[in-house]
């Protein structure tokens, strides 16, 4: 059963699309990033700064896909978690576009798919 059938059975009131396509883009992008740390860790220059900021978004990314997957109208306190993963995902994305790898660009597209899931999950619940 896919995610989106899942959350229809939910109580409260929610914008289900725009909460499945949030989990969807964020599960991506956690594993978007955590393979591109890999991949930095055996590229020849210092790739820190990058390792760092996708280890923190894949991080934040997960939390927040495990917290939403439960969340509920009535449970505001998951915005602000959605909004830091939306700034997280803007952080790594725009570290990872400042190189020139092929796994650094793969991830900045997912961060940047991520991060515009979030706004607009973020907009929906307004």
């Amino acid at each position: 059963m896919a995610i989106r059938e899942m959350l229809k059975d939910h109580e409260d009131d929610l914008n289900v699309d725009a909460l499945a396509s949030a989990i969807e883009a964020i599960i991506d992008c956690a594993a978007h990033c955590n393979a591109c740390a890999d991949a930095c860790l055996e590229e020849d220059m210092d790739m820190t700064r990058c390792v760092r900021a996708c280890l923190d978004c894949a991080d934040i990314c997960d939390a927040t896909a495990t917290v939403i997957a439960r969340a509920g109208a009535s449970g505001a306190p998951w915005l602000e978690l959605v909004e830091v993963c939306a700034d997280a995902c803007s952080n790594c994305a725009d570290e990872c576009a400042s190189h020139e790898t092929d796994h650094c660009k793969a991830c900045a597209e997912a961060c940047r798919r991520c991060e515009k899931a979030c706004r607009d999950l973020l907009e929906a619940a307004a």
